[in-house]
């Protein structure tokens, strides 16, 4: 069996020697902030089902019964993304969520596909901006 060395540039001691500076923090959040706000608008929407939403569900060939329930998840996505001690797990979570709407939108035609890209690209660079160990992962070298 051969071991597997894990590199230093991804330890938790090595990422939690780098602080994230204030400026970093508060790119990470306004950037964060994006993606969560329409997500969390686009939840209400669906938990209050109004009329243009049902039809939306209808036009992408999902059942009516699913809306509550793609809102709830949509909300608790959410959620753990934003507590700072779950948010790459919330990360992972949103990208799953926003990889369906994309698929979703191109199966009908729809280019609204590029939007719910661009607020994955937002999920992880707000994280990025936000979390030491994200950075760590994802070195830039100049």
């Amino acid at each position: 069996m051969s071991s597997v060395s894990q590199s230093p540039a991804i330890t938790p001691s090595v990422a939690a020697a780098v602080p994230t500076s204030k400026k970093m923090l508060w790119t990470g959040r306004v950037i964060s902030a994006i993606p969560v706000l329409l997500m969390l608008l686009s939840a209400v929407m669906k938990l209050s089902k109004p009329a243009p939403v049902v039809q939306g569900f209808v036009r992408f060939g999902y059942p009516e019964s699913q809306i509550v329930i793609l809102g709830v998840l949509e909300l608790l996505c959410c959620i753990v993304y934003v507590i700072p001690s779950t948010a790459v797990l919330g990360a992972i979570l949103m990208t799953g969520y926003l990889g369906g709407a994309t698929a979703t939108n191109v199966r009908v035609g729809d280019p609204s596909y590029i939007m719910t890209v661009l607020l994955g690209v937002f999920v992880w660079g707000g994280l990025f901006f936000r979390d030491s160990r994200v950075r760590a992962l994802i070195p830039f070298r100049r």
